[in-house]
Order: C-alpha cells, then sequence, then structure tokens
C-alpha cells in the first residue's frame, strides 16, 4: 500500500514510522503545486481534528507538545523542501506501537486542511508493529 517511506526523525529509531500511498502522493504533488510546501499534524482531537490536517508549511505552529514522526522528500532531487509529518505527544503515546500510512479517499472533511476544497480527505491508516516508545513532555 505505501509507496513513500519518511525518513527516521527520532532519535535512536532507525525505521520509518510513517508513509505515504501512491494516492496521496499524487494529491499531495498537485496541492504542493497550488499552495507551495506542506506539513502534516496529526492531533489527538476528536471528529476530524483526529485525521491527518495537510497545511502550508508552517502554518500550523509546533511546539515542545508536538514531536516529528517523518520527513517526506515527494519530489525528486534533494533540493526540494521535505514535507514534515508532526503528532502531539500525547497522541504520540497512543500511537506509539503502529506503523502509520497517510492515504486519500473521497469525500470532504470539515477541518482547515488544504485537501479539502479538491473533495477529498486524508486518512490514516495503521499497523501494529513490535516496537513501543513513548515520549515525556520533559
Amino acid at each position: 500500500m505505501a509507496s513513500v517511506e519518511a525518513s527516521s526523525t527520532i532519535p535512536g529509531e532507525d525505521f520509518p514510522r510513517v508513509s505515504l500511498t501512491e494516492e496521496s502522493v499524487a494529491l499531495l504533488r498537485k496541492l504542493w503545486e497550488q499552495h507551495g510546501p506542506l506539513m502534516f499534524h496529526q492531533s489527538g482531537g476528536c471528529c476530524d481534528g483526529s485525521a491527518p490536517m495537510c497545511y502550508p508549511a508552517g502554518e500550523f505552529l509546533t511546539g515542545d507538545s508536538d514531536i516529528l514522526l517523518g520527513r517526506f522528500r515527494i519530489w525528486p532531487g534533494d533540493d526540494e523542501q521535505p514535507l514534515e509529518f508532526w503528532m502531539s505527544k500525547e497522541q504520540f503515546n497512543y500511537w506509539s506501537h503502529t506503523h502509520l500510512t497517510v492515504d486519500v479517499v473521497t469525500g470532504r472533511g470539515s477541518g482547515f486542511s488544504v485537501e479539502a476544497p479538491e473533495g477529498k480527505r486524508f486518512l490514516i491508516r495503521s499497523m501494529i508493529m513490535d516496537w513501543d516508545v513513548r515520549v515525556s513532555d520533559s
């Protein structure tokens, strides 16, 4: 199902935690052309807040309560800005035992994610893995 794996960004880990399907890569390339560099944030909210939200890079401010799960290079060459995938640390503690795959389906979410006007929405497909890492707030 996955077509692009993110680079590992968590210190001490050498495995990808998140990937993109071919369909999500195709939509991200289209959105990148319209909006410029992009980023994902996966929060622990309810409804659409629990879906991966895609924003222009830097539009959603991350901080000490967030963790960078991976960076994607969706364009050929190393000179393009990577697409980062962030998650709240609190949410990560629930999802730490899973590999996440960003997929896209037809239908509109009600959030502020940039794919909404396209009649598409990103969603997470998860697979339980053998690792378990927790991140403290300290």
